[in-house]
């Protein structure tokens, strides 16, 4: 295993800056994701830690070794790929077989490992199989257990769940969950899907624009979130405009003519006009009658309802034709109101996400 240190790394094409100087470090051990919206720079940075693209500035390193400019067949990484890239002619243990045979392991070791990685993944009773013969899910199994069995030193993987079905990609969350935590091997997951993200890691660098916007725990940074493109990225956002009425503990943002929110320590001064985001889900709403009597408690009245499975989405319109959307539990009582209903909402003034207009998108954005 290795610990893997990204130091200054930097890519650019023509006049366009991929990315730029981004600077990570994974533990021994570490599952770290890469996580943003295409084209934010998290696969070049994958590749180049594979050795498949060159960096134009930083440098790579495996513990101290420093393999920014080495081959890709020297620097013991395992690569997992969003398209599996088995051989249809080969059987699956001939699939997992292949790479190890290039680096002349044969007989009886070979034999072994084969069995070891197809065990590992738990597809030791289809090593005969050919990979149509297989699902998807399988499919991609048998694609880490041919990364494993050379036993590489980390992992990398680029959108290895982007081709799954939903039920597929949240068995295979669960699968990689368990595999990594038995191989406790360095890996480096590249997703645009936060809940892949924030399910498997143990930290999660969020990236706009080849430039890092937070890296930190998973819990961190949904609950305070960097800046106001992770505040947006995160979650199901509500995105409105408005302007700081108050600062501190108890702030204030007023949006619209009519309509003032308390917010928890505002990232804008005070007059200032600011971006508000507020997630859906940190939305509670209540049928007006119901409602205890609370000087926080914001009325408003059903525009739409959505049932959409688990949750029930509902717009709702608040003063000065202001429209905000909530969400709850298909299964709570709150999941049968109806377009009409008069409401009140109660948001917690630390959910209440402000920052300035002008610095809303992303840190160091083009």
């Amino acid at each position: 295993m290795a610990k893997l240190t990204i130091d200054r790394l930097h890519k650019r094409y023509g006049d366009s800056d991929v990315v730029r100087d981004v600077s990570i470090n994974v533990a021994d051990g570490e599952f770290v994701s890469l996580l943003g919206p295409s084209g934010c720079g998290k696969t070049t940075i994958l590749r180049m830690v594979a050795g498949l693209i060159e960096p134009s500035g930083g440098r790579i390193l495996a513990d101290d070794e420093d393999i920014t400019r080495a081959p890709p067949h020297k620097r013991r990484i395992g690569l997992v790929f969003q398209s599996y890239a088995l051989f249809p002619h080969l059987t699956v243990a001939e699939n997992v077989a292949f790479g190890m045979k290039r680096q002349g392991v044969r007989g009886a070791e070979l034999a072994g490992r084969v069995k070891e990685a197809l065990t590992l993944v738990r597809l030791d009773h289809l090593a005969g199989r050919y990979p149509r013969q297989m699902s998807g899910g399988q499919q991609q199994r048998v694609a880490i257990a041919r990364a494993v069995a050379p036993r590489p030193r980390m992992l990398l993987f680029d959108e290895p769940l982007s081709n799954l079905d939903a039920q597929l990609r949240d068995e295979m969350q669960i699968e990689l969950k368990r595999l990594q935590g038995r191989l406790g091997i360095t890996s480096l997951f590249v997703t645009h899907d936060q809940s892949e993200a924030l399910s498997l890691s143990d930290r999660v660098c969020v990236l706009a624009h080849g430039v890092i916007q937070q890296f930190d725990a998973p819990e961190a940074i949904y609950a305070r979130p960097a800046n106001g493109f992770v505040a947006s990225f995160i979650g199901r956002p509500n995105r409105l405009s408005g302007r700081v009425d108050a600062t501190g503990d108890a702030g204030r943002v007023r949006i619209g003519s009519a309509l003032v929110l308390r917010a928890t320590n505002p990232q804008a001064p005070l007059g200032a006009a600011a971006e508000v985001i507020i997630r859906q889900e940190a939305i509670r709403i209540r049928p007006a009658a119901s409602a205890p009597q609370d000087d926080g408690n914001i009325p408003g009245t059903i525009a739409f309802r959505s049932f959409t499975g688990a949750r029930v989405q509902y717009v709702v319109r608040l003063a000065g034709d202001v429209e905000i959307i909530a969400e709850t539990s298909s299964a709570g009582p709150e999941a049968g109101l109806t377009p009409g209903a008069p409401v009140v909402l109660s948001i917690d003034p630390g959910q209440v996400f402000v920052m300035p207009a002008a610095a809303a998108g992303m840190e160091g954005a083009a």
